[in-house]
């Protein structure tokens, strides 16, 4: 879902001069055919595809954290959905939909600057021309890209985490408190 959204988006986001990046070679050094967009729109079409999707998701996220949780005995996901809309009705499968926008924005944003930049190099320096080296690059790439968003982002996820799980705990159940009681 995820990656067909940001398909979209960079696809459509080459239609405005601030993203676009125009070249008279259809594909980059990478060799990659994707719509090439600047730094700015591979962010922004990054951090918006993941806010989108997360949003339709978050429901199922919260579902699956409370049911893996300690804090609940919950025997069954319908149990767990139950549970939750009795206490909360819909909100309660939006919990910490605020902390995973803080958290998944930058990162898939992040993610997809970094990809395409560390793609765009890496084919620089190693060369294009030699069979089955796209596979290294790609997946090369992919790994320090998501290595180097998790480490900008990791805060944020165990503010996510804490608001979702411990709900029930008047300390989590905003964002302000949650990042005071992670911080005390």
């Amino acid at each position: 879902m995820y990656f067909y959204a940001l398909q979209v988006l960079r696809h459509e986001m080459t239609k405005f001069p601030a993203f676009a990046v125009y070249s008279s070679d259809p594909t980059s050094a990478s060799g990659s055919a994707l719509p090439k967009l600047s730094s700015q729109g591979n962010l922004v079409a990054g951090a918006t595809a993941r806010v989108s999707v997360g949003f339709i998701l978050n429901p199922f996220t919260v579902l699956k954290a409370r049911f893996e949780s300690d804090h609940y005995a919950y025997r069954s996901m319908r149990e767990a959905f139950t549970s939750i809309w009795r206490e909360a009705g819909p909100r309660g499968l939006l919990q910490g939909f605020q902390a995973s926008v803080l958290r998944d924005a930058p990162y898939a944003g992040l993610y997809v600057l970094f990809y395409e930049a560390i793609k765009e190099q890496t084919a620089l320096l190693l060369g294009n021309n030699l069979p089955g080296l796209k596979p290294f690059i790609y997946s090369y790439s992919g790994a320090m890209a998501g290595a180097l968003a998790t480490l900008s982002t990791h805060p944020f996820d165990v503010m996510k985490t804490r608001m979702q799980v411990q709900s029930r705990d008047a300390q989590y159940r905003s964002l302000t408190r949650t990042v005071a009681g992670i911080f005390k």
